[in-house]
């Protein structure tokens, strides 16, 4: 009737705990060295829970817990400027069972964000473990270089970047970024290969306004180790993206990426994103927002050849019922396998805390580009999610 698989020995565990170490250690002497006594330090958090059934998943039954504390200290210098750090940890633990035949659990701690920043009115110095996003695009994003975020997570959690940034903001709204990174080994979205550990990445982005909206250029360069392919060399890959956003009766977008390797790997040696996109609010009852967004992918071995295109079209309609309640609902359809991938999603906040009710309907064969998965991803198939999300 599905494609559950059943385990021979009953009650069989597995398990799998695992703890970023260095991490950790970074952690720890980087809280040692904060001023504890100061009157400029806060502590917060984000604890959340959940339960996951999916019918076609191995495990139909998944629980979990994630706590993210928080240490925030600030202090204003003279002329308006402002140094301030922030440390948070990722602590996370699950375990998914079929019913008297298997159990399998898994969890981590690691640092979520670690940094330290310089700024004044107009630019900014941070350094450290932090999270780097831009683009104009909602859910379907050529420019999601450095994060891994799934439009359809409510706590919208993504790991972070060892890093340097840099950003200047001038009286126009125009705006200039750079960065240095180093030490991230993990694969981040749309790369392929790993990323050398020896030779730091590096780029920049200018963002200036235009008539109705704003338009921005991004570069980015990193070398490449790609063993598996028989390459013993580093290789490099040099990325350019470009976006633009209007607001006028509609907003308006489009957002595109070339990724180009310096040396031929075969199909993997270029690859071409482009997403278009749009939203309006329609004056129904509280208003219902509505995002459409189409992403065109294509890689191949000479740039622009088209030979591989893979389309995406993606759908996203929130409706605030009250003060309380929100439902939205996120389609995506992969043209190319003809699936559709759906989501609904109802928020209720109560006085402390928060719960979600998120029914799903995937294709088993899981296709989507940029999910955010630690270990099982649960929403292929099938099911249901339920949260709650407490913050203090």
């Amino acid at each position: 009737m599905n494609n559950i698989r059943r385990e021979n020995n009953l009650n069989t565990v597995k398990s799998s705990l695992r703890g970023d170490l260095g991490g950790l250690v970074f952690l720890l002497l980087f809280f040692c060295t904060l001023p504890l006594s100061s009157k400029n330090l806060s502590f917060n958090g984000q604890l959340s829970g959940w339960g996951n059934y999916n019918y076609d998943n191995e495990l139909p039954l998944w629980f979990g817990g994630r706590y993210i504390p928080e240490l925030q200290w600030k202090d204003s210098l003279k002329n308006n400027k402002l140094f301030d750090l922030e440390a948070s940890a990722n602590i996370y633990g699950s375990f998914g069972f079929n019913p008297f035949d298997t159990i399998h659990a898994e969890g981590n701690i690691k640092p979520y964000r670690v940094w330290v920043r310089y700024s004044s009115n107009q630019y900014e110095i941070r350094l450290g473990l932090q999270k780097i996003d831009f683009g104009s695009a909602n859910m379907l994003r050529p420019l999601m270089w450095f994060d891994r975020i799934d439009p359809r997570d409510p706590l919208q959690l993504t790991d972070g970047v060892w890093g340097l940034l840099g950003r200047y903001y001038w009286m126009n709204n125009a705006n200039a970024w750079l960065w240095v990174l180093y030490g991230n080994k993990d694969p981040k979205t749309w790369e392929t290969g790993e990323t050398s550990q020896k030779i730091p990445e590096f780029g920049g982005r200018y963002q200036h306004p235009i008539p109705k909206g704003e338009a921005a250029l991004s570069y980015h360069f990193r070398e490449v180790d790609m063993p598996s392919m028989g390459f013993s060399d580093h290789i490099a890959e040099n990325r350019i993206g470009l976006d633009a956003k209007w607001d006028i009766t509609i907003g308006l977008w489009f957002e595109a990426a070339w990724f180009h390797k310096n040396k031929n790997v075969g199909e993997y040696t270029n690859q071409e994103m482009l997403t278009i996109g749009a939203d309006y609010t329609f004056g129904i009852g509280n208003g219902l927002n509505v995002i459409l967004e189409n992403l065109l992918f294509s890689y191949d071995e000479k740039p622009f050849a088209s030979s591989n295109i893979y389309s995406f079209t993606a759908l996203s309609l929130s409706y605030p019922i009250g003060m309380s309640d929100n439902i939205s609902a996120i389609v995506y359809y992969d043209w190319k396998n003809k699936n559709f991938y759906n989501t609904l999603n109802w928020k209720h906040d109560f006085k402390y805390f928060s719960t979600y009710v998120m029914p799903f309907w995937n294709p088993v064969n899981y296709a989507m580009p940029q999910v955010n998965t630690e270990g099982q991803n649960l929403f292929a198939g099938k099911g249901i999610q339920i949260m709650l999300v407490y913050n203090h």
